[in-house]
C-alpha cells in the first residue's frame, strides 16, 4: 500500500503573543499538524509579528514564554517561518534575534505563498 502524499498546512498568526489565547492556540496546530506528519510552515503577519520580540519576559502574566515555544519548533521539523516585512518594520523589529530563523516577504510574496498550500489555518 502506498502511503498517502503529505499535506501542506500554512499556519499564519495575526495577533500579539499574549493579548489572547490565539498566539498558543495557533502553536498548539501548528504541533498538531507537524505530529500527524504533515509538513508546517508559519506566516507571522500584523500584529503577529511581536511574537517574534526577543527575550519576552511573559512571568507577571502567568504565561509561558512564547519566545522559547517558538524556538523549540525547529525540534518537530517545522523550519519555514515567513513574516510580514511591512509589519516587521512598522514596529522596527531586528528579526536577526528572533528566536526562529525567518524569512521576510512583501504583500506579493505573501500572496504567491498562501496560494501553494492544502491548508491554511488562521489565528
Amino acid at each position: 500500500m502506498t502511503a498517502a502524499p503529505k499535506k501542506t498546512v500554512l499556519i499564519v498568526l495575526r495577533h500579539s503573543p499574549y493579548g489572547s489565547g490565539l498566539a498558543k492556540a495557533a502553536l498548539d496546530a501548528a504541533l498538531a499538524s507537524a505530529a500527524f506528519d504533515q509538513t508546517v510552515d508559519l506566516l507571522f503577519i500584523g500584529d503577529g509579528v511581536l511574537q517574534l520580540q526577543p527575550d519576552q519576559d511573559s512571568t507577571s502574566l502567568g504565561m509561558k514564554n512564547m519566545g522559547r515555544q517558538l524556538a523549540s519548533l525547529p525540534l518537530y521539523d517545522i523550519d519555514h517561518v515567513y513574516v510580514d516585512a511591512q509589519a516587521a518594520a512598522r514596529y522596527n523589529m531586528d528579526l536577526s534575534k528572533a528566536p526562529l530563523h525567518t524569512r521576510q516577504l512583501d504583500d506579493h510574496e505573501i500572496r504567491q505563498l498562501m496560494v501553494g498550500y492544502d491548508h491554511l489555518l488562521g489565528f
